[in-house]
């Protein structure tokens, strides 16, 4: 299996770093091929501008998602990001390792995300997104650490539900772009833990690599789930975190 590691974090000494470490090692011993963009190392610039493209549709105003459009059409990308993109397109499993910031990914991150997920490639014309996106048939799993413990990510817990608080890299970006989504691996609390918790998380890290091949995907509904008025069609049952029926009416609507 090919997999792509996009990495951000700014400190080579991070448990970041060493949960990077143990994938690489891990996944190459269980034979397969590992890309990484590990984007401060990069220099990855994340701010997403007019100088994205090697020529303009709209050379007067930026509209930056139909210039990504065209540039996906004529190859009009600038370099650092068709090289990015032929890196996802290679893959057939996408980890993002990062440190979770403000119930998201870092800012490094996120500018990948808005430049290398492109319009006209990974989701956009002829329907393109959800299970028919762009990047369908390939899986994505997020590896992150916190600053909390995982009792505060209940759903009654102080920062509420933990897939909850990810549905919209879950659903709004890998979904999306028709990748499946396998459940995140989490590094709680890790300034608040000892050398043999920090230990136990990257052996837990590992244990869960040789077997990523395996693995079921999170529930999710395919577009023929919805109709015409965009909303889940009579009969069909909500079954991700961010579906439910209005109060008061029933799949029979």
């Amino acid at each position: 299996m090919n997999v792509l590691i996009v990495y951000a974090h700014p400190e080579p000494r991070s448990f970041n770093r060493a949960l990077l470490d143990t994938s690489l090692r891990v996944l190459k011993e269980e034979g397969h091929t590992v890309e990484v963009s590990d984007l401060y190392a990069m220099g990855f610039n994340p701010v997403a501008t007019a100088g994205d493209f090697t020529e303009r549709r709209f050379p007067h105003a930026l509209q930056y998602d139909r210039e990504q459009k065209q540039a996906s059409q004529r190859q009009g990308f600038t370099d650092d990001i068709q090289a990015e993109i032929d890196k996802l397109l290679r893959c057939e499993l996408l980890i993002l390792q990062f440190p979770l910031w403000w119930f998201s990914v870092p800012a490094i991150m996120k500018g990948w995300i808005d430049r290398v997920f492109a319009n006209g490639t990974v989701y956009g014309a002829g329907g393109k997104r959800f299970d028919q996106g762009g990047l369908k048939g390939r899986k994505a799993m997020l590896s992150f650490t916190t600053g909390c413990f995982p009792e505060m990510m209940e759903s009654d817990g102080l920062l509420g539900q933990r897939d909850v608080i990810l549905w919209h890299l879950h659903h709004g970006t890998f979904g999306y772009s028709g990748l499946q989504v396998l459940q995140p691996f989490v590094g709680w609390s890790i300034q608040y833990s000892d050398e043999a918790q920090r230990h136990a998380h990257l052996e837990a890290y590992a244990a869960r690599l040789r077997g990523i091949g395996h693995e079921e995907v999170m529930a999710t509904h395919p577009l023929a789930d919805f109709g015409p008025d965009w909303r889940l069609k009579p009969g069909i049952e909500p079954r991700t975190v961010g579906h439910r029926r209005p109060e008061g009416q029933d799949a029979a609507r």
